[in-house]
């Protein structure tokens, strides 16, 4: 299993709890030379927070953790494309690289501006993206 798996396992171990508190199920983990520094899942509910993504928990998680604002040598997993306003967040953050599980074409970023991240941030898709896409699918199948 390479790296990327493995990270994205985390993620999706993340979007677990959020589904298991009946959260979008989507999960963040951010990663930092090797090390797991943070962690997320969608709390919008619990929080009653429309901005309690899974990527801005990990990302405030992370920033608490290095103590400063920018994610330079940092890796952000999440099981589903980010929204446009995390996103910017990540742009704010100088995120070094961005790896998504499954697309989101209805919501995600690159429908609407693929240079809302910073210009340095690399970004990769698809890993796990059956796995991550099947898990969205199922939980909002039982919420119609």
């Amino acid at each position: 299993m390479d790296l990327d798996e493995k990270y994205m396992r985390e993620a999706l171990r993340e979007a677990e709890l959020a589904l298991s508190e009946d959260e979008v199920p989507i999960g963040a983990v951010v990663v930092c030379k090797g090390r797991v520094i943070s962690k997320g899942h969608n709390m919008t509910e619990r929080l009653t927070d429309p901005s309690a993504h899974a990527e801005m928990i990990a990302l405030t998680a992370a920033t608490e953790s290095l103590g400063g604002k920018y994610l330079k040598d940092c890796t952000l997993y999440v099981t589903v494309e980010p929204c446009p306003m995390c996103a910017a967040a990540l742009a704010w953050a100088q995120l070094g690289r961005l790896v998504w599980g499954a697309s989101d074409p209805k919501r995600g970023f690159s429908l609407y501006s693929p240079s809302l991240l910073h210009p340095k941030t690399e970004t990769s898709s698809g890993v796990l993206g059956d796995k991550c896409s099947t898990l969205m699918t199922n939980y909002f199948k039982g919420k119609r």
